[in-house]
């Protein structure tokens, strides 16, 4: 797993780029804080070696929370995320990216 944050002079953004080695998924999306938890709007897209890779930008100065969804019913957190924070919603923990 890890997460790229290229940041953008000429903008007040930050492109992400979310990428999950899972050569047995189908499908991996990222869910979280700056989609509306809808991972439809994020869908990564999966490359030959079995590698799941997709990108967003982001407003700086934010932090979001964010999980992929895989094959539409498996819930995993980032290991390179740069936080694990509390959600009640969820009663579980979900990974943190500070911008």
């Amino acid at each position: 797993m890890a997460i790229q944050k290229q940041f953008l002079k000429s903008k007040k953004e930050c492109k992400v780029t979310f990428s999950l080695a899972l050569e047995d998924a189908q499908t991996v999306q990222v869910c979280g804080a700056f989609n509306n938890w809808n991972g439809e709007k994020l869908p990564l897209k999966k490359l030959k070696n079995g590698t799941f890779k997709g990108s967003i930008k982001l407003p700086l100065n934010n932090s979001y929370e964010f999980k992929y969804l895989v094959n539409g019913t498996t819930w995993i957190n980032e290991n390179d995320a740069d936080d694990l924070v509390w959600n009640d919603y969820a009663a579980s923990k979900n990974s943190l990216i500070e911008l």
